[in-house]
C-alpha cells in the first residue's frame, strides 16, 4: 500500500524524503503543496521531475482521491465522488454562492441512521472518517476553486480570493456518531484555514448526547437539526433514531445549544408526499396540521425553518410535492411568526441528494 504523505507528521515526512536521498527542504515544499490540496505529484512543479516520478510510484498525496467529478449546468455546484485508502467512497459538494464558497463535508462512509427518505443510508455504515479524511475534502474543493492560480495564492486565504469560506457537515453520515473526529476537523479548519466558527454548520438527525457534547465544546458554530416531522409518531415512521431520542428531547438539547451560543438554530424539514392508489400525491408530512404543530414547537425560540423539497431517490417510495404545497406550508409557518425559507436547489442535475452518486457508483461495481 502506498504511503499517504498528508497523513505523516512533519518529522515523518522529513524522514521519508531524506530516506529517498533528497534534501530536508523538499519536505517543506511537499507540505506546502499538500496543504493546498495537490491531488498528484505532477502538480508539484518545484520538485525535480525524477523525484516526482518516484513519489508517484510509492506514495499518494491526500487520503482521498477523486473518482468522479460532476459540474452543474449553472457552474455553481461541483460534486465529488471520493475514494478513501481502503476503497470506501464518500461524497463532498462545493457550492459557489453570493456569500462565499461552501463545502458540504461527509463525516462517515455510509450511514447507520436508516432514514426512510434518504439515499445515504441504503448501503449501511462502513466506518467513521478520520480528521485527515474530512479535512482533505476541504482541500479538494480548495484546489478546484484556485485552479491554475493555485501557486500564486497563500494557503490561508479567504472568500475574497475565492477560497473556501463556509463548511457544512451535512454530507454522508451522522456527524454526532463521530463527534470527536468532527470536532478535531473543525478545530483544524478554524486554525489552519481561518474559517470562522460562525461560518461552520453541523447537521444532526438528533443524537442528543452529541448535541450536549457540542455545547460543552463551547465553539459558537451553527447547529442544524434534521427534524422532518412535528410529532413522535410521524417522525418515528421515517426516522428510526426517534425511537431513541424523541422530538421534545432533541429540541430541548438544540434550544439549549442555541441559547448558550446565541446562534439561530436551523430546523431542516424535508417535505414528503406519497402516491395514493389512484396515482395522486398525498401530503405525508406537509399538510396544514403538520405546519401548525411545527409552528407550535418553534414558537418563542430563535430558529429558522429550512424547508427542503424532496429530491427523488429511486429506491424510496416517497414522492415530490407540488411547489404550491411547499409554499402553502411556508405561508402557515410565516403567519405563525416562524422565520422560514425554502432551500434553493443546487446541483439538481448532478444528483443533489446526499448519497446518490455513491449509491449509483456502487451499483455499477
Amino acid at each position: 500500500m502506498k504511503t499517504v504523505l498528508f497523513n505523516l507528521t512533519d518529522g515523518e515526512l522529513e524522514k521519508f524524503v531524506t530516506d529517498l536521498s533528497q534534501p530536508r527542504f523538499r519536505a517543506k515544499q511537499i507540505r506546502e503543496w499538500l496543504n493546498r490540496g495537490a491531488p498528484d505529484f505532477a502538480s508539484m512543479k518545484n520538485l525535480p521531475e525524477d523525484f516526482r516520478s518516484k513519489l508517484g510510484e510509492i506514495a499518494e498525496t491526500l487520503p482521498v482521491k477523486i473518482v468522479k467529478k460532476l459540474e452543474s449546468s449553472d457552474n455553481q455546484t461541483t460534486k465529488f465522488l471520493l475514494e478513501l485508502g481502503d476503497g470506501e467512497q464518500i461524497e463532498c459538494v462545493l457550492m459557489r454562492t453570493t456569500y462565499g464558497n461552501s463545502v458540504c463535508v461527509s463525516s462517515q462512509a455510509g450511514c447507520a441512521m436508516g432514514c426512510k427518505f434518504c439515499a445515504s443510508t441504503l448501503l449501511g455504515l462502513k466506518r467513521n472518517l478520520t480528521v485527515n479524511e474530512m479535512f482533505a475534502q476541504i482541500l479538494v474543493a480548495q484546489w478546484e476553486l484556485r485552479g491554475d492560480k493555485v501557486r500564486d495564492i497563500k494557503p490561508n486565504g479567504d472568500a475574497n480570493n475565492g477560497d473556501v469560506s463556509h463548511i457544512v457537515v451535512m454530507g454522508t453520515g451522522e456527524p454526532l456518531q463521530n463527534t470527536e473526529n468532527v470536532i478535531g476537523f473543525l478545530e483544524r479548519a478554524n486554525t489552519e484555514m481561518n474559517i470562522s466558527w460562525r461560518r461552520i454548520t453541523v447537521s444532526t438527525c438528533g443524537i442528543v448526547p452529541g448535541i450536549n457534547d457540542l455545547n460543552k465544546w463551547g465553539r459558537p458554530i451553527n447547529l442544524a437539526i434534521s427534524l422532518h416531522a412535528p410529532t413522535d409518531e410521524l417522525r418515528s415512521s421515517i426516522m428510526p433514531i426517534n425511537n431513541k431520542y424523541k422530538v421534545r428531547e432533541v429540541l430541548d438539547a438544540a434550544f439549549a445549544f442555541s441559547a448558550t451560543h446565541n446562534r439561530q438554530l436551523m430546523i431542516e424539514y424535508i417535505l414528503l408526499g406519497k402516491k395514493d392508489q389512484d396515482g395522486s400525491i398525498v401530503l405525508y408530512n406537509a399538510n396544514e396540521d403538520h405546519a401548525l404543530k411545527l409552528a407550535e414547537l418553534m414558537r418563542g425560540h430563535n430558529v429558522m425553518v429550512n424547508l427542503i423539497p424532496w429530491n427523488s431517490v429511486d429506491e424510496r417510495d416517497f414522492a415530490s410535492i407540488s411547489g404550491n404545497a411547499v409554499h402553502r406550508f411556508q405561508d402557515i409557518l410565516i403567519k405563525n411568526g416562524i422565520h422560514t425559507r425554502i432551500r434553493r436547489e443546487r446541483g439538481a442535475d448532478i444528483g443533489s441528494a446526499c448519497g446518490q452518486l455513491r449509491l449509483k457508483n456502487a451499483k455499477k461495481g
